[in-house]
């Protein structure tokens, strides 16, 4: 009997199995051309499950971007965003942005001209090789850390390309750490690049915004080392009358808090998409 019962629960293992991998999103590497930086620069798709059942239905897209020192596979190694694309049905797009960035075209590296990367050539080859809903609309941007910035950034500097952007633990304002994370190699040194710093940081660019021209979220941790300068910028928007969300919420700078933000916001985001 023993035996019986031990031959059952191996079959019923085998069987869950066999449904999640049958009910699962698929994950694969695709190779981005990048006309701008003469290369391909790989890219994590993440392709919900519906996707291969309906060969008419169209899907809207999230762009999710890694932080400083992490590539194209960091979100679906660290969270549980593979199983969030199925459960509300998205594409989702995690472009490599190098190790360190910060998602702008540098002024003076050619390598890293990753703003036009990611708001152009990643959106031009999904819109062109998958069935997406090709619209505004329809697009999220995301990312963590030096990803939030790259999520800010790119959205307020194309709002013809992106309705919504999350921004999870993010540099929003990068002059505050002139030394850190390699951004005076895309920008130059502060003391003698003031300009290039003040151009590319998110509080400034985010001066340019006009109320409900884009869907805004902040989620920081409390005990973020970029708590500051995620509340400066949440208070600017304040005083300038753009709406927006912004949250806090327990957490230090890591990957478990990411983890939860991308949970949380997964509604608010699936609610933009569903009222285009």
């Amino acid at each position: 009997m023993f035996k019986e019962m031990r031959i059952s629960a191996l079959f019923f293992a085998s069987f869950l199995i066999s449904v999640c991998s049958v009910h699962a999103a698929k994950v694969e590497v695709v190779q981005v051309p990048s006309g701008k930086m003469d290369k391909e620069v790989p890219a994590t798709l993440i392709l919900p499950n519906a996707y291969s059942i309906s060969e008419k239905q169209r899907f809207p897209v999230l762009y999710l971007l890694h932080g400083a020192g992490g590539y194209h596979a960091s979100w679906n190694q660290s969270t549980q965003c593979a199983q969030l694309a199925d459960k509300y049905e998205f594409i989702i797009l995690c472009p490599d942005g190098g190790s360190t960035s910060w998602y702008y075209d540098s002024p003076i590296d050619p390598t890293y001209q990753y703003e036009t990367h990611v708001a152009k050539e990643c959106v031009e080859y999904m819109d062109k090789n998958y069935r997406t809903l090709a619209s505004r609309g329809s697009r999220a941007i995301s990312g963590m850390s030096m990803g939030g910035h790259g999520a800010m950034y790119l959205a307020i500097r194309h709002p013809e390309t992106f309705g919504t952007s999350v921004c999870l633990m993010g540099g929003v304002d990068i002059r505050p750490f002139p030394n850190n994370w390699e951004i005076k190699k895309r920008l130059g040194d502060i003391s003698t690049n003031r300009e290039n710093w003040e151009e590319h940081t998110v509080i400034n660019q985010a001066k340019k915004l006009k109320d409900e021209e884009i869907k805004i979220v902040l989620d920081c941790g409390r005990g973020d080392f970029f708590l500051q300068v995620n509340r400066a910028l949440h208070m600017q928007l304040l005083k300038d009358g753009i709406s927006h969300i912004y949250e806090e919420h327990e957490g230090v700078h890591n990957w478990q808090f990411c983890k939860e933000a991308i949970e949380r916001q997964f509604p608010y985001i699936a609610t933009q998409f569903a009222r285009n």
